[in-house]
C-alpha cells in the first residue's frame, strides 16, 4: 500500500527568530537546528540556541524527540531523526508520524533518505534550490506490514553501521597523520621558507589554461578542480581537448612530478601528480608547483599545505564575492616550514604507509556503500 506523506504525517517548517532582537537569542536554552547539524541518522545537538521569547516571537516551532528532519532549502533531501526537543530554521521540515502503530520512524527515515535524487530533481529556485511543503506532503510512501518494516530497518541499520565504522577508520587514520606531524614538528623550531623558494629554479608558479573550451576528442587531458577529490586526482571524468589549445600554456604542462593546488572556487585543495598525468595540463583554477626535491619532499609538502596553519593562511588570502580565489602572489610568499630532509622523508614514509592502510579501508568502505545503495534501491526503487 502507498500513502501520501501528508496523510500519515504532520509536516511543518521551522523559522528563524529575528537576529536583531537580543532577547530571542541571548541566554537561549532551546536547541535551534540548522542543515549543518544533520550529519548522521540521529540529531542530538545544536550549535545555536534560542530563548522561549524567540520561540514565541517567531514562526519557529518546538519539535519533539522522534521527529524526522528533512531539508527543503539549498541542500535538499538530507534526513535525520531528532532525539531531543528542538526548533529548526525554515530550511528544514519537521515530519511527525500520526500513528506510530502503522509506520516505524526508522523505516520512514530510510524511505526519505532514498528519495534524495528525486527531491533534487523537484527543486526550484533561481539562487537556491528549494521545495515547498505541498510537494513533500504529496510524496507517496510505500508501507508494508510492520514485520517487513522491522526487517528492512534491521538490515539497513546493520549495513549503515558498517559504512559508518569504515568512515570512522579513515578519519582515525587522518588523525594519526596529524598527530605524527605534531610529534615531529610541533615545536616549530624549523626555518620557514617562501613557497617560491622551494620551486625548481626558473619554473615559477603559474595558472593553467584560461579557456580550454568544450570537451572534445583531443589527446590532451586537462585537470580541473573537480578532479581533485580527498587529496587524490580522480581519472573518472577528465576533460580532453585538442593539444594545440594547450600549446600556449607550456608552463603548466605536466610531467607527472608536480603538486597541484586549487586557486579558484574551493581554494587550498592539493594533490600530487604521477606518471599517469604526463602530457596533460590544468585549467585556470589550478596552480602547478614544480618543487625542488633537493629542498623539499613532495609528500611532506603536500601534508604541510593541509595543516591547519597552512589552510588558515590560504583562506585568509582567498578573496572574491562571486568567485572565490587566491592570487599567485599570495601563494608565492606563503611560508612553508622546512625541517631537514631526513625528517621530511621520515614523515613522508609514515604518510605513505598510512595511505596503504587507507586504501584497504577505502575499498572496504566502497563495497559497504555499494551494498547499502543496492539495498535501498531494492526496498524503495
Amino acid at each position: 500500500m502507498k500513502y501520501r506523506l501528508g496523510e500519515i504525517c504532520d509536516v511543518v517548517s521551522g523559522g528563524t527568530p529575528s537576529r536583531a532582537t537580543a532577547e530571542f537569542w541571548d541566554g537561549g536554552t532551546i536547541p535551534w537546528i540548522k542543515i549543518g547539524n544533520i550529519q548522521r541518522k540521529y540529531v542530538d545537538e545544536a550549535d545555536e540556541y534560542i530563548t522561549q521569547a524567540g520561540l514565541e516571537g517567531s514562526s519557529a516551532k518546538m519539535l519533539s524527540a522522534g521527529t524526522i528532519l528533512f531539508t527543503i532549502f539549498a541542500t535538499l533531501g538530507e534526513v535525520g531523526i531528532l532525539t531531543i526537543e528542538a526548533c529548526t530554521n525554515q530550511a528544514i521540515a519537521g515530519i511527525t508520524i500520526k500513528n506510530q502503530s502503522d509506520i516505524l520512524t526508522d523505516y520512514l527515515y530510510y524511505f526519505l533518505k532514498s528519495q534524495k535524487s528525486c527531491i533534487a530533481a523537484l527543486g526550484r529556485g533561481v539562487a537556491q534550490n528549494n521545495i515547498n511543503l505541498s510537494i513533500l506532503r504529496n510524496f507517496e510512501v510505500p508501507i508494508p506490514d510492520l514485520p517487513m518494516q522491522k526487517q528492512i530497518v534491521a538490515i539497513l541499520d546493520k549495513t549503515a553501521k558498517v559504512v559508518e565504522v569504515r568512515q570512522q577508520q579513515l578519519q582515525q587514520l587522518d588523525e594519526l597523520v596529524k598527530a605524527r606531524f605534531v610529534e615531529l614538528f610541533g615545536d616549530g623550531n624549523h626555518p620557514h621558507i617562501a613557497l617560491i623558494d622551494l620551486i625548481i629554479e626558473g619554473a615559477g608558479l603559474s595558472y593553467g589554461i584560461v579557456q580550454p573550451g568544450d570537451d572534445g576528442t583531443g589527446d590532451m587531458g586537462v585537470l580541473r578542480p573537480v578532479d581533485m577529490v580527498d587529496g587524490k586526482i580522480s581519472t573518472a571524468s577528465i576533460k580532453y581537448i585538442d593539444r594545440s589549445i594547450g600549446d600556449g600554456f607550456k608552463k603548466t604542462e605536466l610531467y607527472g612530478d608536480e603538486l597541484l593546488i586549487t586557486v579558484r572556487g574551493t581554494t587550498g585543495i592539493t594533490a600530487l601528480t604521477d606518471i599517469r598525468f604526463n602530457g596533460m595540463n590544468v585549467t585556470r583554477g589550478i596552480a602547478v608547483v614544480r618543487y625542488d626535491r633537493n629542498k623539499i619532499n613532495p609528500v611532506y609538502l603536500n601534508a604541510y599545505l593541509n595543516t591547519d596553519e597552512s589552510q588558515r593562511y590560504i583562506q585568509e588570502h582567498t578573496r572574491g564575492a562571486t568567485l572565490q580565489q587566491i592570487n599567485l602572489s599570495d601563494l608565492r610568499v606563503q611560508q612553508i616550514m622546512v625541517p631537514p630532509l631526513a625528517l621530511q622523508e621520515q614523515m613522508a614514509a609514515f604518510i605513505e604507509q598510512t595511505d596503504k592502510s587507507k586504501s584497504v579501508v577505502q575499498k572496504a568502505l566502497d563495497e559497504a556503500q555499494l551494498l547499502f545503495d543496492s539495498l535501498m534501491q531494492q526496498y524503495f526503487g
